[in-house]
């Protein structure tokens, strides 16, 4: 394997010269599509998604190299279902599960942008749902 296991190395002998010669195969990624609540379909834009995670982590405690792997991942899970096209919706929720173990600052952000907030209310909302989720459970005496 090469390329970190993106891709299978072969040498090879070509029957009619003896040359040898190496080749790389690779899994043919199919384009992944999104599709907006308005209808519109658009090609999934990996650095739209990295910018999102970036804006809703600015001056918190997560580097670059994290903001990147939770993109990869989430990129990574959108191809694993095997759609070619998902919705923003599910784009959306992939970002926000992720974010809740990376920062919960910036997930509260991007909620905030994702769920269309328009009051107070709406915030502590999403504050209680987030503290009853990473709530320790208890253990009954």
């Amino acid at each position: 394997m090469a390329e970190d296991g993106a891709a299978i190395r072969r040498r090879r002998e070509c029957v009619a010269c003896t040359q040898r010669f190496t080749t790389f195969e690779r899994i043919e990624e199919l384009p992944l599509v999104v599709e907006k609540r308005s209808g519109v379909r658009e090609p999934f834009d990996h650095l739209k998604v990295t910018a999102g995670i970036r804006a809703a982590c600015k001056n918190r405690p997560v580097n670059d190299a994290e903001i990147a792997s939770v993109a990869q991942a989430i990129e990574d899970d959108l191809r694993s279902r095997g759609d070619a096209i998902v919705t923003t919706q599910d784009l959306g929720i992939a970002v926000l599960e992720r974010l809740k173990g990376l920062d919960e600052v910036a997930y509260v952000r991007f909620a905030s942008v994702y769920k269309g907030f328009e009051d107070l209310g709406d915030f502590q909302r999403e504050v209680g749902l987030l503290t009853k989720a990473t709530a320790p459970k208890r253990r009954p005496r």
